[in-house]
């Protein structure tokens, strides 16, 4: 039990610290335009935190970066609405891993295991994600991914690019919104860097970083320059669908003039799609073109439309990721860095080595609990794995390499950067040591303070283009912006100052004017953009946007927590809202029933407006619509039932009160039933459900 209870504490840990490394490396890139890594080496850190994930599932809740699609788009660009969201996949590593996303599938939609399914498979380009939208057969916009439901305006760049037509052929539906791939081939990359160093320019760190600051370009003129090109393979809006499965789309695609990539086929059997993987696997360095994986998709469009989304990845789809490369380098040194919540992680400075056609720099070292277990010393050669393209970890030195004089590490009794005691805490339950070692300066660590900051400027908060990192940690350390509502009182401020921000380093008048500029842009920001960015315990951006739906308001959501005391009724409405209950119930009280809170939510909403969420299906009978279901249902799983309400517009509970409009009773409907006719709620069975939202829940 010991073992188990420590294997978790120690994911819990190192799940806690990529978080943070993702994090910051978001805002390094998104918001400063100065990545410290390369995208190959991002993606490796998202996909170790996966890997976690799939491990031990309790560390998904609703705060996980695997929730996350993209990021926010740039404000250096117009904006694109995606009429459909583009959400992302969710990754598999093994053999075991497939055949369990298979009966997965299959036990969602209520078949046999031995029941077959066509899935197409298809490589995993590695490059930046574009949506392309025609009417009438004529290409009128372009967008990036963005944050999956608002990408950047591209569409002057994707002129030049030679795969993506600007007039379809044959005869397209008058609304079609392809979606697919803009990629760099090897010998375009190692061209266009030979052209870059002959310019006295710095080279790009590998093709899909080449290929994503090439269609990202403010100057249509430098992305006609650089050689792109683009796979399709999905679809967002349209019209009227060509086909009826995912392989008859890509063939739909092919006829209008788009490339489709030649390796993709239909298989009926986990042992065929293996195969193909592996077959893939070992042509990848022949392609010509970067490629981490194999995805698998169900081909059948109606499974699909069952099958529905998950967070941000859909059921119906994974990509199979490639196998672990390992090399070695000589560990240099190792630096501490201090987490948001006061975590010391060791960080392992390594001698640059490739592995995978990566170059990688730095490594995770987990905790001193993991130096201690596998003697890694300072000096060591040491081997360095990329399990699946994920985070480089170290698996431990080669010891006849070892340096005379290496010594033990002993990881440091005082934070770095305040100075405070760092302690590990002993768990009352267990009476073990926290693998963690924390600082203890919680309200005096810059390294703490400065985090709350970042969170609320973050991307998927209020996405505050300008106050990245060092700024925050500037205006911090200047006494500028301490709280919140500081950000927004900062120009008024700056005026009345003698010492104008524009004459610090690294400002200007110019740069400071955007900022301030940045800043007002954000004073009326969406309502669950500004619930995820108080940073309430437990409620990542899923629960924000569940709390936004329920209460549609800011103040109808405060008002109801100030009240939610144990066994009060609004404890009771925060706890039936689907998704929250209990803990993130009492979080969210908690949260407004402390004065500090309190206080500074006065300042902060004297600062800023708070606009309503988007409508979703404002036109379906059950939109607004609070609908609870009990009972055994015949046609469709209870998951289903769920996805089907929610794409609707309706808002899901888990029991029933006076505020619910409508009751779903399958068979053997019991207590809830009997409640709802007591209440008057309406009543209707599965098929009636079923004609009331169209059948299809689309």
């Amino acid at each position: 039990m010991t073992t188990k209870r420590t294997a978790l504490a120690q994911a819990r840990d190192e799940h806690a610290r990529l978080g943070e490394e993702i994090a910051a490396h978001d805002r390094a890139y998104y918001r400063e335009d100065a990545p410290k890594i390369s995208d190959a080496e991002y993606d490796a850190l998202r996909r170790r935190y996966e890997a976690l994930e799939a491990q031990f599932p309790q560390l998904a809740d609703d705060k996980s970066l695997s929730k996350k699609v993209g990021a926010a788009p740039s404000e250096k660009f117009a904006k694109i609405v995606h009429a459909v969201p583009m959400l992302s996949l969710g990754n598999i590593f093994s053999d075991a891993d497939l055949w369990e996303f298979l009966a997965r599938v299959k036990r969602f939609l209520g078949l046999q295991p031995e029941a077959e399914i066509r899935f197409t498979a298809e490589p995993k380009i590695d490059g930046l994600s574009c949506s392309l939208r025609y009417e009438k057969g004529v290409l009128v916009s372009a967008a990036t991914r963005g944050d999956g439901f608002e990408g950047e305006d591209v569409t002057a760049n994707v002129g030049a690019i030679g795969d993506i037509p600007q007039k379809l052929e044959g005869s397209p539906p008058e609304i079609l919104e392809v979606r697919g791939e803009v990629y760099m081939s090897h010998q375009d990359f190692a061209a266009l860097n030979e052209r870059q160093t002959a310019q006295g320019k710095p080279p790009f760190a590998n093709p899909r970083n080449a290929a994503a600051g090439s269609l990202r370009q403010l100057d249509p003129a430098v992305t006609a320059q650089r050689p792109l090109k683009f796979f399709a393979y999905a679809w967002g809006e349209v019209s009227q669908m060509p086909a009826d499965t995912q392989w008859g789309m890509m063939q739909a695609f092919r006829s209008y003039g788009f490339a489709v990539n030649p390796l993709t086929e239909v298989f009926e059997s986990g042992e065929n799609m293996l195969a193909h993987f592996r077959d893939i696997e070992s042509r990848r360095a022949s392609l010509g073109y970067d490629i981490d994986g194999v995805v698998y998709k169900v081909d059948d469009l109606a499974l699909q439309h069952r099958l529905g989304f998950v967070s941000r990845a859909p059921r119906w789809a994974t990509a199979h990721k490639f196998p672990a490369e390992k090399a070695t380098s000589v560990l240099r040194g190792i630096e501490i860095q201090v987490g948001r919540t006061g975590a010391l992680t060791p960080v392992a400075r390594l001698d640059p080595v490739t592995v995978g056609g990566v170059v990688v720099s730095n490594a995770t070292l987990h905790n001193e609990d993991e130096i201690a277990r596998k003697d890694i010393r300072i000096g060591d050669t040491v081997i360095v794995q990329r399990a699946g393209d994920v985070i480089p970890q170290i698996l431990g030195a080669v010891l006849e390499k070892r340096p005379e004089g290496a010594e033990p590490y002993k990881m440091p009794d005082t934070c770095p950067v305040c100075g405070s005691a760092a302690l590990r805490e002993i768990d009352p339950k267990t009476a073990e040591a926290d693998v963690v070692r924390r600082c203890t300066g919680t309200l005096v660590c810059p390294a703490q303070a400065v985090e709350k900051l970042r969170h609320f400027c973050s991307r998927n908060a209020l996405d505050i283009e300008g106050l990245g990192d060092k700024q925050i940690a500037f205006f911090y350390e200047k006494g500028l912006i301490r709280k919140l509502a500081d950000i927004f009182t900062l120009q008024e401020r700056d005026r009345a100052s003698l010492t104008k921000i524009e004459n610090f380093d690294g400002f200007g008048k110019v740069s400071t004017q955007k900022l301030f500029a940045a800043i007002e842009a954000r004073r009326e920001i969406v309502l669950n953009r500004f619930i995820f960015a108080l940073g309430i315990r437990h409620v990542g951006e899923t629960n924000a946007i569940r709390l936004a739906r329920a209460f549609e308001t800011f103040e109808s959501l405060r008002e109801t927590a100030r009240r939610a005391t144990p066994g009060s009724e609004a404890r009771q409405r925060l706890n039936d809202i689907d998704g929250i209950g209990d803990v993130v119930a009492e979080a969210v009280a908690d949260f407004f029933l402390e004065d500090h809170n309190e206080q500074a939510l006065d300042a902060l909403l004297a600062q800023v407006r708070i606009a309503p969420m988007a409508a979703v299906r404002s036109e379906s009978p059950v939109a607004g619509k609070t609908v609870v279901f009990t009972g055994a249902l015949q046609r469709m799983t209870r998951d289903e039932a769920k996805a089907m309400a929610e794409r609707q517009g309706a808002k899901v509970s888990g029991s029933i009160s006076k505020k619910t409009d409508l009751l779903i009773a399958g068979a053997d409907a019991g207590s809830k039933l009997a409640k709802a006719r007591e209440l008057g709620v309406e009543t209707i069975d599965e098929d009636a459900w079923l004609a009331l939202v169209g059948g299809t829940g689309g």
